[in-house]
């Protein structure tokens, strides 16, 4: 009898079910559970298992670079970072209600980690999620072979329900960029959420793209609904090379501290950053 139920599962294609079923048997007679009750539970277990797996693909599809959970970042390392602003994002209301988000700030501070961290929240509350950087979807769009499939291509950066843009700024970009991303922001905007890094303030971006009219139409669709997130402070990356410059016969001093003067000088500058609003209003300044 077990084992034709185990084939009436597997055909069934109820294979989460079918691995608890035992385990549910048991506790069925054991605390004289319901036809109702028992029915429940197996179900639910159902359920979980397809959940699982609908996540392990989308987090397969979205492509991350270096997934890490939200739980793993180290917040007390930069305290330029809000955690209730980040753990507020983290609900996904931004996706739901189609806003955009934009973190700027130096290299090496975690703006990578935090989009990818929260791209994965997004694929928990089962939303489809895709990650790019921009050097991804310059080569996507611009590579000879694309040409022909634009309409498709254009079709997968339209269709997730969070479309994020990593990257932005590392160096400058290709001609024809400002059209590939305005096409993708113009089409998205009050529709679908797009999130983006950048390590460059706003009126580069013009420079950036070489095509200052593309990057004020990109800024004046992205920023109207977006959350912008600045900012400042030292490199995930060159604490430990910080931490070794400390300790007592460390060789290496001189650079760790060259290091640390040039990191010291990047923070000044991220801290002067102009405001969202006015950096925005430059760029169509430029324009003209």
């Amino acid at each position: 009898m077990k084992d034709t139920l185990q084939t009436t599962l597997r055909q069934l294609r109820l294979s989460g079910l079918a691995q608890t079923l035992d385990v549910r048997l048991q506790e069925a007679a054991g605390h004289s559970l319901s036809h109702a009750e028992f029915l429940e539970l197996i179900l639910q277990d159902e359920l979980l298992v397809r959940n699982e797996r609908q996540i392990d693909r989308r987090v397969k599809g979205a492509q991350f670079r270096d997934l890490k959970p939200l739980d793993q970042f180290d917040f007390a390392f930069n305290p330029s970072i809000h955690k209730k602003q980040i753990f507020d994002l983290a609900t996904c209301r931004f996706v739901r209600e189609g806003r955009d988000v934009l973190l700027l700030g130096p290299p090496g501070t975690g703006k990578s980690f935090l989009v990818q961290a929260l791209g994965l929240q997004a694929i928990k509350q089962g939303f489809v999620v895709l990650y790019r950087s921009i050097f991804d979807v310059v080569r996507d769009f611009l590579h000879e072979e694309a040409v022909a499939e634009n309409d498709k291509l254009l079709s997968r950066y339209l269709k997730p329900d969070l479309l994020v843009i990593d990257d932005m700024g590392m160096k400058q970009l290709p001609r024809r960029s400002g059209e590939v991303l305005f096409e993708i922001i113009m089409r998205r905007y009050e529709t679908k959420s797009t999130m983006m890094t950048s390590n460059r303030p706003l009126e580069d971006w013009g420079k950036l793209v070489g095509d200052v009219p593309s990057a004020t139409a990109i800024l004046d669709r992205f920023l109207h609904h977006a959350e912008v997130i600045t900012i400042t402070g030292r490199s995930y990356r060159l604490r430990n090379q910080a931490a070794a410059a400390k300790e007592p016969g460390a060789n290496d001093s001189k650079p760790a501290m060259a290091l640390a003067g040039a990191e010291a000088e990047s923070t000044g500058r991220s801290a002067r950053q102009r405001t969202v609003r006015s950096a925005a209003s430059q760029a169509t300044t430029c324009e003209t």
